[in-house]
Order: structure tokens, then sequence, then C-alpha cells
């Protein structure tokens, strides 16, 4: 089975809603999710999925309407205030972040959807916390607190469980501009909560011109906290897209595309490789050797210098290091501790390289390791030299006298 990275395209923005309709429309089993909130020990509200179009766009939508609630409660609608005017629903039910994670624990979901949902929820407190200046147990959140937003994440759990989600890569977060109306005022976007989140998670956002919210503290804490990845893969296939309903309308079709990809190794004979250069004018010879001896220990994969002229006609060395992306960082760690360099110029670069592995050949002077390289129908070999060294050393014998037997075996 590939391993299922999800991708969350958040163009325009992202909420509860609009991630749990996202992520039914990408195949989340409807049926064990209503088991799900059923097992919570929540109640006042209903779910309803369905279809909408967005700028003409066939979308899920996912709505949780709240009892006693004359029109559909469309919860992103007005931003935060529908976080604080429910009270009288709930017979003032406060609730803090330690209730929550207890409704969690007590539910019958799976632990994977309970770790997910709490991560969640921990993100919001943090934020919230940070927002009205209070301690964290002391946050009695109307807003977490409140029943929409505990069903969109534990759903957002589920369904990510259910999905089987290995990866998350989340795109850059859109969000409007202006000013919002909440419970105590009119507030900027992006509210408090939500730009706490953005800086303690370090994720990238972009302020559009669009008026309004796009992002709410529930869908930022949603991204801050499934993201297990900063970008996508170099080479990917979609294998599927999910397509949520946000509530409001845009100019730009306010919805949440979901992507499961699949990422794509290609195991042609194109092959990438970093090249590290740096010139050095000032470096004695000795210097110069244990550097390569140490590059060459911490895994490039070929270090050479070459003669060059630098300013006043000065000879003096490149050092030219091939090696794989993850090792750049420590690569020029050696380099910078133990050369006069004061700078390390680096690109990626392609190579075409040839099928090889080692075979052992018995051979009459014993077994010799030998590399077979392979190129359309030709094969090429190539004795290790060490293991011929060895022998010529032991036997008295040439190089050349040895290197030529063994091909001909």
């Amino acid at each position: 089975m590939y391993k299922k990275t999800l991708y969350l395209e958040c163009f325009s923005g992202i909420s509860g809603d609009m991630t749990v309709a996202s992520l039914l429309d990408l195949g989340a089993d409807q049926k064990i999710l209503t088991q799900a909130l059923d097992s919570l020990k929540v109640d006042g509200y209903d779910i309803k999925i369905g279809r909408t179009q967005k700028c003409g766009i066939d979308a899920c939508d996912f709505d949780v309407i709240l009892h006693q609630d004359e029109h559909h409660h469309h919860h992103h609608d007005h931003s935060h205030d529908h976080e604080h005017d429910h009270e009288h629903y709930h017979d003032h039910v406060h609730r803090n972040v330690y209730d929550i994670y207890k409704i969690i624990e007590e539910s019958e979901i799976s632990h994977r959807a309970k770790e997910i949902s709490k991560n969640i929820f921990n993100v919001v407190a943090k934020a919230e916390s940070k927002a009205h200046g209070i301690d964290i147990e002391k946050v009695h959140f109307h807003e977490v607190g409140a029943v929409d937003s505990i069903v969109d994440i534990v759903a957002t759990a589920v369904c990510i469980d259910n999905l089987n989600i290995d990866e998350v890569v989340v795109s850059k977060l859109y969000e409007g501009s202006g000013h919002v109306s909440c419970q105590h005022g009119i507030i900027p976007v992006p509210v408090p909560a939500v730009t706490n989140i953005v800086i303690d998670n370090s994720l990238p956002i972009k302020i559009t011109d669009a008026k309004g919210e796009m992002i709410t503290p529930t869908g930022a804490a949603i991204a801050a906290a499934l993201k297990t990845r900063d970008s996508l893969p170099e080479n990917y296939k979609i294998r599927k897209v999910g397509i949520g309903a946000g509530k409001k309308d845009f100019e730009r079709a306010n919805i949440l595309r979901a992507f499961i990809i699949e990422e794509v190794h290609s195991n042609s004979n194109n092959d990438e490789i970093w090249v590290l250069e740096t010139n050095l004018d000032d470096c004695t010879g000795e210097n110069l050797g244990f550097t390569m001896e140490k590059l060459i220990e911490g895994g490039a994969r070929d270090v050479f210098y070459t003669p060059i002229f630098m300013k006043k006609n000065r000879p003096a060395y490149k050092l030219s290091i091939l090696c794989e992306e993850d090792k750049i960082k420590s690569m020029e760690s050696i380099v910078f501790k133990n050369t006069t360099s004061i700078g390390i110029r680096k690109y990626r670069t392609n190579r075409t390289i040839l099928k090889r592995e080692t075979i052992n050949v018995n051979t009459k002077y014993g077994t010799v390791r030998v590399k077979v390289c392979y190129f359309e129908n030709d094969k090429y070999y190539y004795p290790e030299y060490e293991d011929v060294r060895n022998i010529c050393d032991k036997l008295s014998l040439s190089f050349k006298t040895v290197y030529d037997e063994i091909k001909l075996t």
C-alpha cells in the first residue's frame, strides 16, 4: 500500500466544517462518523450532510445545527458571535479544555482519533488563553465549549483516522481582512486566536482583500495539529480530491480542497544530487586532505579539488562536494569548521546514473568483489580496487596482471 499523504489547499481559508466536509467528500465513512459522534456525551445538536454549489462547483456541505435554533445554524456565518450566543441553549454549560478531554476520553472513538482530537483542542486552548490573557484552565470557552467546535474537531479526527492518512501537507492559509463582530465588540481579522495559532505553529499565511474572516480558530488549529510536513513532495500523483464548502460566499469559490496524493520516487536512471562548492586560497595541503576525509566519512557521495587561480593570480583550490539533500547541513558544518571558507555555493543538479551492483566473483586468487554497470544491453565489469591491491600485495604481482586476470574470469 502506498503512503497516503493528505494535502489541504486552503486558498479560501479553513474552518472545522469545511475540513469535515472535504474529508467526507474524499470518502471518509459517514456511518463510522455518525457512530463516533453518537458516542460523545454531548447533545443539543443535529448534523446535516448534503451537497451545495460554490461558484458553480459541486461540494460537500457539513452542518452542525444547534437545537432551539429557529434558522439553520450556519456556524461560521458571523464569525465568533456564534460561539458566544448559545449559552441559553446549553444552560450555561462552560467547559474548559480538561472537561473536553474527558468527553473525548470517554467516547468510543479509536485511540488515534482521541489523540488527534486532543492535539487540536490543545492548540485552540493555548491560543485562546493567550488571546484573553488568562491561564489555560481558566479558559472557559464559550468558544471551545461550543458544541459545534467539539463536533467539528472530533469529526475531523475520526475522518483522518478512517482514511488512514499518514502525512499531511497544508498550503499557505489565505485570510480575509477587515473586522468582524464578536460578543465583546468588533475585532480585527485575522482574529487574535487565529493569529496566535499561526505564530505558535509557524504556519504561512496570506492576507487577501476579501472582506471578512476566512480562517476560524478551529480551522487554524486543525491545520496546525494535522500538519506533518512543510511542502509537497517533488514528484507526486493525485489519487483523489474531496471538496468541502464554506458557509459564506466570497468572490472566489469558498471551498477547501483535500487531495490524497502519492509520492512518486523516480527510479529511472535520472537522479538528483546537490553540489556544494567553495574556493580556498589559503588552506594547507594537510588541511585539505583532512577535510576531504571528514566529508567522505560524513556521507558525501564524492569530494574533489580542482586547481584554480583566484584574485591577484593566487593559486588556489575549488572544493566540490556531491551529496544528498539531507546531508547539506552536516557537509557545510564540516567545511566551515575545518577550512578557511567563508561561503558555500550550492545547487541541485540532475545526473544520469547507470544501474549498478556489486557481485562476488571466484577467481584463482580467491573471491573478489566486482562492480557491474548496465547500459542499454551492455554490461561493464570493474574489479574493486581494494581487493585487487590486497592480492597484488600478498602475491607480489603487478596491478595490471591481477586486474586483467579477474576481468577474464
